[in-house]
C-alpha cells in the first residue's frame, strides 16, 4: 500500500480511503497451518522453511496483562513504533457512531503531564512524526524518530492513551475540525461512494455506519463518551506494541513493562462481542445530472482476513487490476479488463478492490465514467467478472500471481510500512506471517483454483451497488443482478 508514504500530505478521509482499499495488498491471509483448494493441499510452512531469505526476524512477546509486543530490527538509524488497538466505529452503535475517531483526534490535544503546545514542541525537537488513524476496525497510533529516541517515542504514545486529558475546551474546538472534515469528505467522491457502498451491502449493522459518524453524534459526543469507549476498548489483550527499524526487541519489551504492564488491565468479565454484519444484496443511487462524471461501486461479499479463500480472491483481484487515462500501453496492458475499456473509451478510469474485515468483505470495482457509457462500462465489468468463473487462463493467473508478489514486497519499503504490516498482521492473525509462507500460499493458486472460488462468491450473487452522479443509463438492479450469470451478448 502506497498509502503509508504518502500520509504526510494527504488528508486523515483520504488516508482511511487509502487504508480501507490497501487491506486487499497488504498480506491478508490464512492463520492456520495449512490451505486447502479442493483436493490440493499446501503445507505452507513446510514450504517455507525450503526458502532461505535474508530478513530479519520478527519478534513477538505477550505481557502478563495480554498486550503483545511485536518488532523487527533492520538495523536501521530511524524507527518506527506503534499502537495497534483492536478497536473501531464497528464496535460503536447508533448513538455513539463516530466516538473512536472522535477520540484519534483528541489524543494529541495534552495530558495529564504534557499540554499540546509541550508535545508538539517534544515531538518537533525529537525531528520526529506523531500521527494516528482509525478505521471500521482497528485503531492505530504511531511515531517515527530517530532509533535512539525509541524510548520517548514509547513513552509518549503511553500518556496520550492513558492520560489525555480530554478536556472540555478541546473536546468543543475539536468538534469544530471533524465537522469541516466531514464537509471535505464530502467533496471527495470516492469516499462518498465508499460510505455508500457500505451502507447499503451492511444495512443496519456497525459496518453500514461511517467511520466519522453523523453530524448530530458529532456534536453531541462528550468526554463521558470518549472516556467510556476507552475504558472499553483500550485493554491490553487487545493492543499490539509494534516496532520496526532500528529497534532492540529486549529494550522495547522493557519499556512495554515499564509503561503499560500495570496498567492496561484485562478486561473485567468477557470481551465486548464484535457485533455481527450481514451482508445484504442491494443498491443505492443518488442522481444527480449536474456532474460531469458518475462515480459507480458494484461489489459481491468477500471473507474475512483469516478464510483459506482470501488468497485466491486477491489474485482475482490483481486479475482484474485498475486502469486510468493517464496510463500509457493502452491496448497492451495485461488486464483484459483495461484493453476493454481503453478500446472502447468505456470509462476515465477503474480501481478493483478487496476489501477484508474479521468475518466478511467487499470484492469488486469502483469506476469513474461518462455519463453514455455507464451501462456499457458496467456490462464489460460484469462479462469480464463471468470470465473468471469460467474461462480465465493459467498464464493470466501467473502473471497476477507475479504481480501481486511484487507489490506486497514492494509496500514494505521503509520502518513505517513494515511496522503497520506487523501492527495489522498481529491483531488480525495473532502472528506476522512469514513472507516465504505467504509467497507458497500464492504459488499454490491456479487457474482452476481461481475459477472455482470466483464461481463461488460472484457467479449468481446479488451485488451491492452506489451510484452518485448523472446516472441515468444505469440499468436495473434486477437487470444488473441477472447480468451476474451470463450477461447479454
Amino acid at each position: 500500500m502506497a498509502a503509508a508514504a504518502a500520509r504526510a500530505v494527504l488528508s486523515p478521509a483520504v488516508r482511511r480511503r487509502l487504508w480501507s482499499l490497501g487491506e486487499r495488498l497488504l498480506i491478508r491471509s490464512v492463520a492456520g497451518r495449512s490451505l486447502c483448494f479442493g483436493g490440493n493441499r499446501l503445507r505452507s510452512t513446510q514450504a517455507a522453511t525450503q526458502v532461505v531469505l535474508n530478513v530479519p526476524e520478527t519478534r513477538v512477546t505477550r505481557l502478563e496483562n495480554g498486550l503483545r509486543v511485536a518488532s523487527e530490527d533492520s538495523g536501521l538509524s530511524t524507527c518506527t513504533v506503534g499502537l495497534w488497538i483492536d478497536a473501531g466505529s464497528r464496535y460503536e452503535n447508533e448513538k455513539n457512531n463516530g466516538t473512536a475517531h472522535f477520540l484519534e483526534h483528541m489524543a494529541f490535544k495534552g495530558t495529564k503531564k504534557r499540554s499540546q503546545l509541550d508535545l508538539e514542541l517534544e515531538i518537533e525537537n525529537m525531528g520526529a512524526h506523531l500521527n494516528a488513524y482509525t478505521s471500521r476496525e482497528q485503531t492505530v497510533y504511531y511515531a517515527k524518530a530517530f532509533s535512539k529516541d525509541l524510548p520517548r517515542a514509547v513513552e509518549i504514545l503511553a500518556d496520550i492513551i492513558q492520560n489525555s486529558t480530554l478536556g472540555e475546551a478541546e473536546i468543543e474546538r475539536e468538534r469544530g475540525v471533524i465537522l469541516r472534515e466531514m464537509q471535505e469528505v464530502e467533496t471527495n467522491l470516492q469516499e462518498v461512494v465508499f460510505d455508500y457502498l457500505h451502507a447499503t451491502a451492511y444495512q443496519n449493522t456497525a459496518l453500514g455506519r461511517t467511520i466519522l459518524g453523523p453530524t448530530e453524534n458529532i456534536k453531541s459526543i462528550n468526554r463521558k463518551d470518549l472516556v467510556d469507549y476507552i475504558t472499553t476498548h483500550y485493554k491490553g489483550p487487545r493492543i499490539v506494541l509494534a516496532a520496526a527499524g532500528g529497534v532492540s526487541h529486549d529494550e522495547l519489551l522493557e519499556l512495554a513493562k515499564f509503561h503499560f504492564g500495570d496498567s492496561l488491565c484485562t478486561h473485567k468479565g468477557e470481551i465486548p462481542a464484535l457485533p455481527p454484519c450481514k451482508f445484504t444484496g442491494s443498491e443505492i443511487r443518488v442522481r444527480d445530472d449536474k456532474m460531469p462524471l458518475a462515480h459507480l461501486a458494484i461489489a459481491v461479499e468477500a471473507v474475512g482476513w483469516a478464510h483459506p479463500d482470501t488468497i485466491c480472491l486477491m489474485v482475482a483481484n490483481t486479475l482484474i487490476g485498475n486502469w486510468d487515462r493517464s496510463f500509457g500501453g493502452g491496448m497492451n496492458l495485461s488486464s483484459k479488463l483495461a484493453q476493454l475499456t481503453c478500446h472502447g473509451s468505456l470509462c476515465h478510469s477503474f480501481q478493483s478492490f478487496n476489501t477484508s474485515y474479521t468475518d466478511t468483505g467487499l470484492w469488486g470495482l469502483y469506476m469513474v465514467c461518462e455519463p453514455a457509457t455507464v451501462a456499457d462500462m458496467l456490462h464489460v465489468v460484469q462479462k469480464e467478472w463471468i470470465r473468471l468463473c469460467t474461462s480465465v487462463t493459467e498464464s493470466e493467473v501467473a502473471r497476477a500471481k507475479n504481480l501481486l508478489k511484487t507489490n506486497m514486497l514492494l509496500q514494505l519499503d521503509g520502518s513505517t510500512p513494515i511496522c503497520e504490516d506487523i501492527g495489522r498482521q498481529m491483531l488480525c492473525y495473532n502472528r506476522r506471517i512469514p513472507i516465504p509462507e505467504l509467497e507458497a500460499r500464492i504459488d499454490a493458486v491456479n487457474a482452476e483454483t481461481v475459477r472455482e472460488v470466483c464461481t463461488k462468491y460472484i457467479y449468481d450473487k446479488s451485488p451491492a451497488i452506489a451510484a452518485v452522479g448523472p446516472i441515468e443509463q444505469l440499468p436495473d438492479f434486477n437487470q444488473i443482478q441477472s447480468n451476474m450469470c451470463w450477461p447479454r451478448d
